[in-house]
């Protein structure tokens, strides 16, 4: 990359082929993921204010937000793929919404065990928070050091960019431990749940079905979300890490 450090835009000299990513970020899927996530950020904050419930109203509409900025620092570089802006703010933002979002799930947890009865649980209902948020948090720091010192690295210094990226893949990588413990935790809840409500030792709270099915459908959510953030972040590792 030495040899392009003055390039600013595309020409014989400045090869697309040359950038960070080597391609043109397409046009099409950046800006149906710019809007997508725009409108659920709109969307979550209007919920949010509605229903009164701020932590997880205001965690994923943070990563509602982050996730909109990201693509469109794509679109940015679709235009232009040499551009230090557009670079600087996909890689940071796109790498840490999704924790905010694994944070929204985290905060559900101590709800769903409260609910469904708090005896089949490994934890007590509060510490669910305490612990995945906190180890969130910390995910979040090291991939915004990492994604910060990649960014500052700019088209010259390749060391600083591997030692950014090096950041990005441990705090990537603690955030996928973080969650599949979680995701056992999770696990051993609902099976003990199951199975002692097939032996009808399970108290479940009586509710209307109206209420009811609104709960399964916010948990059935809550875990297609947990899966997919999982799905992202392993994909996220094996991809940084292969570009070492």
């Amino acid at each position: 990359m030495a040899g392009f450090a003055d390039c600013t835009s595309v020409t014989p000299a400045c090869p697309v082929e040359a950038t960070t990513y080597g391609y043109y970020p397409t046009l099409w899927a950046n800006v149906l993921f710019c809007a997508i996530f725009g409108l659920l950020c709109i969307a979550q904050v209007v919920l949010g204010l509605w229903s009164r419930i701020r932590g997880y109203s205001i965690a994923v509409a943070c990563g509602c937000l982050l996730e909109c900025v990201g693509y469109g620092g794509r679109l940015i570089m679709h235009n232009n793929p040499w551009t230090t802006p557009g670079f600087e703010m996909q890689i940071v933002c796109l790498i840490i919404g999704p924790s905010f979002t694994a944070a929204g799930v985290y905060l559900t947890l101590k709800h769903a065990v409260r609910h469904n009865g708090a005896e089949f649980s490994r934890l007590k209902p509060a510490m669910y928070p305490w612990i995945f948020v906190c180890c969130d948090i910390g995910s979040i720091l090291l991939q915004a050091a990492g994604g910060g010192v990649a960014a500052s690295a700019g088209k010259t210094n390749t060391k600083l960019l591997s030692a950014g990226n090096n950041i990005i893949i441990a705090g990537i990588a603690f955030q996928v431990a973080t969650m599949i413990i979680c995701g056992i935790l999770a696990t051993d809840y609902i099976i003990s749940l199951l199975r002692n409500r097939r032996c009808g030792s399970a108290n479940l709270p009586v509710q209307e079905k109206g209420a009811a099915t609104r709960a399964h459908l916010f948990q059935t959510a809550v875990g297609f979300a947990y899966l997919t953030i999982l799905i992202r972040c392993i994909y996220r590792y094996v991809v940084t890490t292969m570009r070492l």
